[in-house]
């Protein structure tokens, strides 16, 4: 089941003011941004943040997920946490700011023929 648009709005509305927040779509899901880092999938309409210690110690007790088959467990958000705005932003804020910052990209060398 894909993720629907509302459940991905509905969560970048919860995380305004939380710094540069954005979805982008995957192949039916969504991988949610903070500030360029991949902090949370959205996944079945469901919250998966990613793991960090301190993200950890603030989420206090949480049942941990994966997102889809083969993925490393996440901390799955459930609905009653998904209304909390504040706390949700801070969860987010926390976990982006212990995440390394993306690679940049480089280009692909062109082909030897």
């Amino acid at each position: 089941m894909a993720t629907r648009q509302e459940t991905a709005d509905f969560i970048l509305d919860q995380l305004h003011g939380t710094g540069t927040v954005t979805a982008r779509k995957m192949f039916g899901e969504y991988g949610l941004y903070c500030d360029g880092k991949i902090v949370a999938l959205i996944c079945d309409d469901q919250l998966f943040v990613k793991p960090t210690p301190k993200g950890l110690a603030h989420a206090g007790p949480i049942t941990m997920a994966s997102p889809y088959p083969g993925a490393k467990p996440h901390l799955l958000i459930s609905e009653d946490r998904l209304d909390d705005g504040e706390w949700l932003s801070q969860l987010v804020r926390l976990t982006a700011d212990s995440l390394p910052p993306p690679k940049p990209k480089t280009k692909a060398k062109p082909k030897k023929r």
